[in-house]
């Protein structure tokens, strides 16, 4: 796995500590872990991440894993994504109608142009969830049907965007996103109402319960 900040380093902790014990990561700070670090981390450049550390390498050579096909997953996150999967990390709309710049790439273009599939995580918000980016930071899948293979990539792109309300996967024909899951005691208009253009909505749509083993916390806000 290549891990990005965040968002997708805590999905990557959960996954670590439930369903995937075994997934390694590859991150952008030229690092290879096969286990978690023992701190929790929130950049990828902490110190405490290089202790126990599999591999610390060149940024370049982390990066050539992604080259040579031997990424099976990317975890991002971003301030935007489309109905074809593109993500914009790179400038969005501010309140004031003018643009905002945000932290760019960071290696996030690379993760999802050239792993072989990506999960995208974010809250479940209109102006995250928009009809085309403001800004094409990381290609999913262009403009619809045959983009990849025309800018010469290879097929991975999006299979997932993970939001807070449910989950949305892609039908690689359209190259679109559709509704796929919402959880327990959410609506298909809940989910509709945090964004910005109408998916299509799978027929049976899934439904998942959230997890008994899991106990809420309360906000630090």
């Amino acid at each position: 796995m290549f891990v990005g900040t965040r968002l997708p380093l805590l999905a990557y902790l959960v996954a670590k500590a439930t369903h995937a014990p075994r997934g390694d990561r590859a991150l952008r700070e030229r690092l290879i872990r096969e286990e978690a670090a023992r701190e929790l981390l929130f950049t990828m450049g902490d110190p405490p991440n290089i202790v126990d550390a599999t591999c610390a390498t060149s940024t370049l050579d982390a990066m050539s894993l992604m080259q040579a096909g031997r990424v099976d997953l990317g975890l991002l996150g971003a301030a935007e994504v489309d109905r074809f999967g593109n993500l914009n990390s790179t400038e969005a709309p501010g309140p004031d109608g003018r643009r905002v710049r945000l932290p760019g790439s960071g290696g996030a273009a690379d993760i999802l142009s050239l792993c072989r599939r990506t999960v995208v995580v974010l809250p479940l918000e209109r102006r995250r969830f928009v009809e085309r980016v403001a800004f094409r930071t990381s290609p999913g899948f262009g403009d619809g049907p045959g983009f990849r293979a025309r800018v010469g990539l290879p097929a991975g792109g999006p299979s997932a965007v993970v939001t807070t309300h449910g989950v949305l996967r892609f039908d690689r024909t359209l190259g679109e996103a559709y509704l796929a899951e919402i959880y327990d005691g959410v609506t298909v208009d809940h989910v509709l109402a945090g964004m910005s253009w109408a998916p299509r909505v799978a027929q049976p749509l899934a439904s998942r319960a959230p997890s008994r083993r899991r106990r809420s916390r309360p906000s630090a806000a």
